[in-house]
């Protein structure tokens, strides 16, 4: 058997390859067999080479000859944790697996959103609108219980500014390459579960951030998405515009990174069949819904930060304005007919604007305290007059 010399970036991508769906990890001689179905025969030495240098930054090494990605290997824990809480942490299996709240034409359901994913029908979902951990460290069981203990953590606790207190922000800044890695595959994991549940030409909005943005992006694409642009929300917040730590007298006229006045909110769509107006007319989607019609759905938002009111209604660290939150649910459903998805609900500020404006709408949470928190906040915050 002839043996052929792959080039590096070649082996990494088809070791990757390998692994991407495997989060319990795969032995050296199964990643080897996937490698040469994808290269032709391929040096078992290269690929336990290529595996060596690499881990920990993108590959984790499980037990001996046994590698997994480093994003799997989060995965499979934060999936474990997952299945611990739900058997109640005795081992054994709850009769109450998956906890499901109502509110008008909104379900919220405690889980992780991957399983549900993986159990939903094909064709079910017309529109997905989330804000996801950008960074995956941030909403990590450690950092959470950092932020509520007041202690921050990978959490900035921004001070008053013009007599407004700051929700906190992530430090992205700290992110490791192979944090930023493990995000992307992450995101690329999120855009496959979706698509087969998503309906053609149905539309995924997906809140970002400036440094990440390009990952998220880069992962819904390689998943086949198309990539429609991207709603900028404006809004000032308290991150960038600061002086060097440490030395903000000596460099008192120096930002080390601009301030932060937008928000992106990248705008991607599931591949239409046929022509716009043939998948309007069988999927009842492939557009976005005009404010009115004279006036076309815009990509520029003017936004404010969320108000107190609302943050006492639904007290969550990343908590959207309805204001902003009621528009572009709105706009997702380009003729105001079907079901509305949010992977990360968090407060459930998607799930109170699609009730709001009259859609069907389902929320998934894994978090407990936060489930707790949108069971109380759907209602009220859906119930707002702005």
């Amino acid at each position: 058997m002839q043996i052929f010399k792959q080039s590096p970036g070649a082996v990494r991508d088809a070791i990757i390859g390998a692994l991407e769906s495997e989060p319990e990890g795969l032995a050296v001689e199964t990643i080897r067999r996937r490698v040469a179905n994808r290269l032709g025969p391929t040096a078992d030495s290269s690929i336990r080479s290529y595996l060596r240098l690499n881990t920990p930054e993108i590959f984790v090494r499980l037990d001996r000859g046994r590698y997994a990605l480093v994003a799997s290997s989060r995965i499979r824990e934060e999936t474990q944790a997952t299945l611990q809480l739900a058997k109640g942490g005795n081992g054994r299996s709850s009769t109450n697996r998956t906890e499901s709240f109502c509110h008008g034409h909104a379900t919220l359901v405690h889980t992780d959103c991957f399983h549900w994913l993986e159990a939903r029908a094909s064709h079910s979902i017309h529109a997905v609108v989330t804000d996801p951990p950008y960074g995956l460290i941030e909403y990590s069981d450690h950092e959470q219980a950092k932020l509520r203990a007041g202690r921050g953590g990978v959490w900035r606790i921004p001070p008053s500014f013009d007599g407004h207190q700051r929700s906190p922000l992530p430090r992205f800044t700290i992110l490791t390459p192979a944090d930023v890695n493990a995000l992307e595959h992450f995101f690329h994991r999120w855009a496959q579960a979706i698509l087969p549940v998503l309906v053609p030409g149905g539309h995924v909005i997906v809140a970002s951030n400036p440094l990440l943005s390009y990952v998220v992006a880069s992962a819904a694409v390689r998943a086949g998405f198309e990539r429609r642009g991207e709603i900028i929300r404006l809004t000032m917040t308290m991150r960038g515009g600061d002086r060097p730590k440490a030395a903000h007298e000596e460099f008192s006229g120096v930002s080390v990174m601009p301030r932060s006045m937008w928000e992106p909110w990248l705008v991607f769509r599931k591949p239409i069949e046929g022509r716009v107006q043939d998948n309007l007319r069988r999927w009842r989607t492939g557009g976005f819904r005009r404010p009115s019609t004279e006036q076309p759905f815009g990509d520029v938002i003017d936004s404010s930060p969320t108000r107190a009111t609302e943050r006492s209604l639904a007290p969550h660290p990343s908590l959207k304005p309805q204001a902003f939150m009621r528009q572009i649910v709105r706009a997702v459903l380009p003729l105001g007919e079907g079901v509305v998805l949010d992977t990360f609900a968090g407060a459930g500020s998607t799930l109170a604007a699609a009730e709001a404006v009259g859609y069907e709408s389902i929320g998934i949470e894994r978090d407990a305290e936060y489930f707790k928190i949108a069971r109380q906040g759907i209602p009220r915050l859906a119930a707002l007059l702005l």
